[in-house]
């Protein structure tokens, strides 16, 4: 069972989003919050896996969120929820720590995967969210993670984790196992000096 908290200010949207959850196999919504004023403490009681978050919340911004989250539960993921699709909010997001982003014009369908494959191990992203961030990357300088010393591989499959794969879909992509994989994964981390998928992703775009 994958346990979903949700944070969204609109009622209507909210309360939909969890009937979508409750009704979808596999899903449980643990928490349904307006906004973030009590998102510490609210967490700690659902202990969800996923928290969906919208950017745009009232009082306190759903990037300020991810951080917050960030720093006082290491094992949940967020997945932003939301309609911005600017660059300066996507890599603020990112960056902030979220693992995934999602538009909400996206169908229940679309939402639900997501979530699936965020839980699995993937960074899911719309599609148009995805092209801009690797747009970013074919724009940056190939030298930026040079002072890193990755490998050929290990490029490859940073690369990867921005197209949101998850370790199955990697090591099908590769033709290697997933022990492998995580082997790679453990190495970038290691000489990224980070200890996330999203702050792997994050550095990558900062230094280009």
């Amino acid at each position: 069972m994958i346990k979903v908290a949700i944070v969204e200010d609109n009622n209507t949207l909210r309360n939909s989003l969890t009937k979508l959850l409750n009704q979808t196999e596999g899903m449980q919504c643990v928490a349904s919050l307006p906004n973030l004023l009590n998102v510490v403490s609210d967490l700690r009681k659902s202990q969800p896996d996923i928290v969906l978050m919208d950017i745009g919340l009232p009082n306190i911004s759903g990037i300020e969120g991810v951080r917050t989250v960030k720093e006082n539960f290491d094992n949940i993921q967020v997945l932003m929820f939301t309609v911005f699709d600017d660059d300066e909010k996507i890599f603020e997001a990112i960056q902030a720590g979220a693992c995934g982003y999602l538009l909400k014009k996206s169908s229940p369908e679309e939402i639900t995967d997501a979530i699936v494959s965020l839980y699995q191990g993937g960074a899911p992203m719309s599609a148009s969210i995805a092209r801009k961030v690797i747009h970013s990357f074919q724009q940056s300088s190939p030298s930026g993670l040079s002072e890193y010393q990755l490998t050929t591989r290990e490029n490859e499959i940073l690369y990867s984790l921005v197209e949101g794969l998850s370790y199955k879909k990697l090591a099908e992509k590769y033709f290697i196992s997933i022990s492998t994989i995580r082997t790679h994964i453990k190495h970038i981390y290691e000489k990224l000096h980070v200890h996330s998928k999203a702050q792997a992703v994050a550095k990558a775009l900062k230094k280009g």
